[in-house]
């Protein structure tokens, strides 16, 4: 009889741990950032997931000018960055247009590149070791960037603006949208008088959107980035 009551206890106690588990608000969830900047012919849009202060993953789009365009994703295993995969286009030194490129790096838990793919317009060409470390770094530029726009109350959002209301890519409307900028007067007039495609930096307060940086800019029928998806879970 003492052992089966022992056992109950002991059965409403592993069910207690469970249900707690699982109803605790204190446990740590994913969070889930996102920004960008504009820095002369650059212009990048960021993401990045963590969880408490380790980083899980991260993507980026970034567009240089005339010189091409790409989308990342970046994937870490206990704070480690694991894989790294880039595509995109560039500019074809000596002929003009672009040419398709792609790239695929993994990492061991010491940071070290054990697997390299580089595709360049069809041919595969080795990456240098300053080129391996590079792709490195700018995985911790995007997550210092976001952390500090993080702290200013600063995020990601892109959508239509037709003069009166700002409509983002996740089906929110704002009817009040502030410039926080200088904008050049050929950019005012067009906000006023033309639908279009906005991707800003900036943060929400009392139904406002308040604009802190515009990253991009473009006719109403352009289409919403998404974060690149490119790593297989």
């Amino acid at each position: 009889m003492k052992r089966l009551f022992s056992s109950l206890i002991l059965s409403l106690a592993l069910i207690g741990c469970s249900s707690s588990s699982v109803n605790n608000p204190n446990i740590a969830q994913d969070v889930h950032l996102s920004g960008g900047q504009a820095m002369g012919d650059a212009t990048s849009l960021y993401w990045y997931t963590k969880k408490i202060q380790i980083p899980k993953s991260a993507g980026d789009y970034v567009t240089t000018g005339d010189y091409g365009w790409y989308k990342t994703d970046y994937r870490w295993e206990e704070g480690v960055l694991r894989e790294v995969i880039r595509q995109g286009e560039t500019l074809k030194q000596y002929q003009g247009g672009l040419k398709p490129f792609s790239t695929h790096i993994r990492y061991n838990g010491a940071g070290e590149a054990v697997y390299q793919q580089y595709r360049l317009d069809g041919r595969v060409l080795p990456l240098s070791a300053t080129q391996l470390a590079q792709y490195a770094e700018e995985a911790l530029h995007l997550i210092d960037v976001l952390e500090e726009q993080d702290k200013k109350g600063l995020s990601l959002y892109q959508g239509e603006w037709d003069g009166e209301t700002f409509e983002t890519c996740q089906d929110e409307d704002f009817e009040r949208l502030a410039f926080n900028q200088s904008l050049p007067s050929f950019v005012v007039s067009r906000l006023s008088s033309v639908d279009s495609f906005i991707g800003f930096i900036g943060s929400s307060q009392n139904g406002e959107l308040s604009v802190s940086q515009i990253l991009l800019l473009a006719d109403d029928s352009f289409d919403c980035i998404e974060r690149p998806e490119l790593i297989e879970e």
